[in-house]
């Protein structure tokens, strides 16, 4: 089988590539400026705004299922408008699609636990656009999936993960929310549970995020055990008398997606835990690009 994968060389893209290609499958990955470090049987670059190249790529690729696992940040053209433009192409050349979304399409406004049913209500342009997409996509393309995630966490490479080594180092400045409350996925978990839901013809909403709901302070804390880390160095901070945008208790619910999938998607405490054997699980080296914001990215 041939997937292709839009946003390839990005954290998870790059995952979803070596998933794939460890199954078998014929592997083509896109990218927006520069090819990732992940392995396809073939990259292409790709901007999604421009519907000649979706076209074009399409069919080049002839792909039996596609999965956008990209990210344009609170860019309209390019978080809300591409995607819907990549759906009507894979419609009209009968092609599988499943699309990445997210928890920001969440206000945390008068409920915190939130399952597929639940209607977006996005108190950011990103969660805007992140809404737009998904409701834009099922409308050109009902036969296709969206598949909503929390903050994805994974060897290492994760803004997270490296967001935290600097904390610790103090080489950053900024605080860890006590009181913004997500449910961390691994990459690896949420990788093979989109690829799951791409062969087995699954459509409409889900949610694919980890069983544990965690502060990004707890979360840090985690992470800081797990590499070795003084955690006593992480700040703490509250998001609610800060100036960053954004819901701060959303809490997805993935027992209804979880039933249909052989996948576990293990919560951070459980996938962040320490090695019995007390050697440290070291991550690789932090990026050298700084994170000096503790504004949430998209993932």
């Amino acid at each position: 089988m041939t997937i292709l994968i839009v946003g390839g060389s990005g954290f998870l893209g790059s995952e979803l590539v070596r998933q794939a290609r460890a199954a078998g499958h014929t592997t083509v990955a896109t990218y927006t400026t520069k090819a990732g470090t992940a392995s396809p049987s073939a990259w292409r670059p790709l901007d999604l705004r421009d519907t000649g190249s979706l076209d074009a790529i399409m069919a080049e690729v002839n792909a039996r299922v596609v999965i956008n696992a990209s990210s344009g940040g609170a860019d309209w053209a390019v978080t809300a408008q591409g995607p819907i433009q990549l759906a009507i192409v894979a419609a009209k050349r009968g092609t599988r699609m499943v699309h990445m979304s997210t928890d920001a399409v969440f206000s945390g406004a008068g409920r915190v636990h939130y399952d597929e049913s639940c209607p977006p209500d996005p108190v950011t342009p990103y969660g805007a656009a992140k809404a737009a997409a998904e409701t834009g996509v099922l409308a050109v393309h009902p036969t296709a999936a969206v598949v909503r995630t929390s903050l994805i966490i994974g060897h290492g490479r994760s803004v997270h993960e490296r967001l935290v080594h600097r904390l610790a180092a103090g080489t950053v400045h900024g605080a860890l929310f006590t009181d913004d409350i997500r449910c961390p996925v691994h990459v690896s978990d949420l990788a093979a549970a989109l690829l799951e839901l791409a062969l087995s013809g699954a459509e409409g909403i889900h949610h694919a995020a980890g069983a544990d709901a965690l502060s990004r302070h707890e979360l840090g804390v985690l992470i800081a055990k797990r590499d070795g880390l003084d955690a006593l160095r992480l700040p703490a901070g509250l998001r609610a008398q800060s100036t960053v945008p954004g819901a701060l208790d959303v809490r997805l619910d993935s027992q209804t997606t979880q039933r249909s999938l052989r996948t576990p998607l293990r919560g951070a405490r459980e996938f962040l835990r320490p090695r019995e054997d007390g050697q440290r699980s070291r991550p690789r080296p932090p990026m050298s690009t700084a994170q000096t914001s503790t504004t949430p990215r998209p993932d």
